[in-house]
C-alpha cells in the first residue's frame, strides 16, 4: 500500500530561514552604523529576543498539535505521553514570554492557560489510567482548549510577520528614547490577552523521530573497508559528475568520503561503499514535470544505485523541486507486506526537467537489516475497535515505526478522519493493541505532510 506520511516541521524550518535572513540583515546594517559596545549588546538583545519569539512560536504550535491529536487519543499510554508532551511545552512558553520585553502588559490569562493546559491534561491522564473514561464534558474541553491554542498559534504568527516586516521592533523598552517604540513592541501581544474573554472554567512526544539516525548504522556492521578510489567511481556514477574530488573524510557513527565540485556534494560510506547522501545546487526553471512523473523518476534512480524492497510514501513540493520519499518494505511471517518507517530515503527531483538533485539514504543505512516479523498477535479487526467511535477509518496496513527510545514498534496503521472530516494516521501495536502514535494529515496541492 502506499501511503502519505511525512513528520516534519516546515513551518519551524520556514521561521527559522526567516529569522536567520533577518538576523544577518540586522548584523549587516547595524556593523555601518556603529561598532560602537552599545551597538554590540544591541545587537545581543535584538538576538535574544529573536530566540524567544520563535521558541515561543513553536511551543505554541506544539500546544495545539498535541492538544488535537488528545480529541483522537483512547489509551492510558498515549494519553500520558501526550499530557507529558503538553507540560513540557507549556513551560518552555512562559519561560519564552519570559524572556520577552513585554513587561507593561499584564498577561495574566495567557500565563493562566498555559499553566491549566498541562495541569488540565495530566489530571485526565491519571483518570484513564485508573481505568476510567473521558465525560463528553471533558472531551469538549479538550476541543475547547485546542481552539485556544489555534487562536494563539495564529496570532504569534502574525507577530513574527510584523517582526519580519519591521512593524515590531524588538529593543530594550526600559533604555528605549522612542517611547512610540515601546507601544510598537508590545502591541502586537495584547490580542494575546484579549482572546481569552470566553475561557472556560476548568476543574481539575518530522516525519518520525530524527533520533533514528543515533544509533550504530546495521547495514555498516561485518562491511568491509572501501577505498576512496572506489568511492570516488561510486559517487561520479550516482552524481553524473566526472570533476568529483574529495573533499573531506566524516566520522561519527556514519565514516565516509566526501567529495564535491562546485554546488555538488556526494557521500559514500567507508565500510561498504554505500551512497550515503548526493546534494546539488541550482535555481529550478519552470515545472514540466508532474509530480506523479518525479516519483517515477525517483524510483528508476533507486533502482539504478541497486535498492530494491521499498515503497513510496509521500512527496513534498518546495521552490521547483519535488522530494519523493521512500520506506522499506519486507513480508511477515504471513507473507504479509509491511511498510519500515524507520527505512527511509529521499529523493529529491528538479520539476523543470527531471535532475535528481537530491538523495538521503541516511535513514535507510541506519535500520535497514533483516527482520522477523511475526503474525501479530491480535488481529487487524481486534485493534480497529480500540479506535475512538468520534473517527472513520479509510485503509490499514501493517508497518515498523520508531519508538521514543531506540526502538521500534510492530504496528497497525489506520488512516482515518473525524467527523468534521480532519484526516489522521493513527498507530496501534500489533501485539498489544495500545496507541503507539498519532499523526495529523495536512493536505495541499504540494502534497501530504503531517504533524
Amino acid at each position: 500500500m502506499k501511503n502519505s506520511t511525512v513528520t516534519i516541521t516546515k513551518r519551524c524550518f520556514v521561521r527559522i530561514i526567516s529569522f536567520a535572513a533577518a538576523l544577518i540583515l540586522t548584523f549587516g546594517a547595524l556593523a555601518v552604523q556603529n561598532g560602537s559596545r552599545a551597538g554590540d549588546s544591541q545587537l545581543r538583545m535584538q538576538n535574544s529576543y529573536m530566540r524567544a519569539v520563535e521558541d515561543l512560536s513553536l511551543s505554541l504550535d506544539n500546544i495545539k498539535t498535541t492538544l488535537n491529536k488528545g480529541m483522537y487519543s483512547n489509551s492510558p499510554v498515549m494519553m500520558n505521553k501526550l499530557s507529558g508532551k503538553l507540560w513540557s511545552e507549556a513551560a518552555n512558553a512562559k519561560a519564552a514570554l519570559a524572556q520577552l520585553p513585554i513587561e507593561d502588559i499584564r498577561l495574566e490569562q495567557t500565563y493562566k492557560f498555559l499553566s491549566q493546559v498541562g495541569n488540565y491534561s495530566q489530571s485526565l491522564a491519571q483518570k484513564v489510567g485508573a481505568g476510567e473514561t473521558l465525560t463528553d464534558e471533558e472531551k469538549a474541553n479538550i476541543k475547547t482548549l485546542y481552539s485556544y491554542a489555534e487562536d494563539l498559534s495564529g496570532k504569534m504568527w502574525q507577530v513574527e510577520k510584523k517582526i519580519e516586516d519591521g512593524d515590531i521592533t524588538l529593543s530594550d523598552i526600559a533604555g528605549a528614547a522612542d517611547k512610540k517604540q515601546s507601544v510598537n513592541v508590545t502591541e502586537g501581544f495584547t490580542d494575546f490577552e484579549e482572546g481569552f474573554s470566553d475561557y472556560p472554567t476548568l476543574i481539575y512526544d518530522g516525519p518520525f523521530s530524527d533520533h533514528i539516525l543515533e544509533k550504530e548504522p546495521l547495514m555498516l556492521k561485518g562491511q568491509q573497508e572501501f577505498s576512496q578510489e572506489r568511492a570516488l567511481e561510486k559517487a561520479i556514477r550516482a552524481s553524473g559528475n566526472t570533476d568529483l574530488g574529495i573533499s573531506e573524510e566524516e566520522g561519527g557513527k556514519m565514516p565516509s568520503y566526501v567529495f564535491t565540485e562546485g554546488s555538488t556534494t556526494v557521500s559514500v560510506t567507508k565500510q561498504g561503499g554505500f551512497l550515503s547522501y548526493m546534494l546539488k545546487y541550482r535555481t529550478v526553471g519552470k515545472g514540466t514535470v508532474t509530480a506523479g512523473d518525479a516519483m517515477d523518476i525517483a524510483e528508476d534512480y533507486l533502482d539504478s544505485l541497486g535498492i530494491d524492497d521499498y515503497t513510496d510514501t509521500y512527496y513534498e513540493i518546495n521552490n521547483g523541486v519535488c522530494i519523493c520519499n521512500f520506506a522499506g518494505e519486507e513480508d511477515n511471517a504471513d507473507e504479509e507486506d509491511v511498510v519500515l518507517y524507520t527505512d527511509l530515503i529521499k529523493v529529491s527531483v528538479a520539476m523543470d526537467n527531471g535532475e535528481i538533485l537530491g538523495f538521503d539514504a541516511r535513514g535507510y543505512i541506519t535500520n535497514h537489516t533483516a527482520r522477523d516479523l511475526s503474525t501479530p498477535k491480535i488481529t487487524e479487526n481486534q485493534a480497529a475497535e480500540k479506535l475512538s467511535d468520534s473517527i472513520r477509518v479509510f485503509e490499514s496496513n501493517l508497518c515498523v515505526i520508531p519508538s521514543d527510545g531506540l526502538n521500534e514498534r510492530y504496528c497497525y496503521e489506520f488512516y482515518c478522519a473525524d467527523d468534521e472530516g480532519r484526516q489522521l494516521l493513527i498507530y496501534l501495536n500489533a501485539d498489544t493493541g495500545e496507541e503507539e502514535q498519532i499523526l495529523l494529515l495536512q493536505i495541499g496541492s504540494n502534497g501530504r505532510l503531517t504533524v
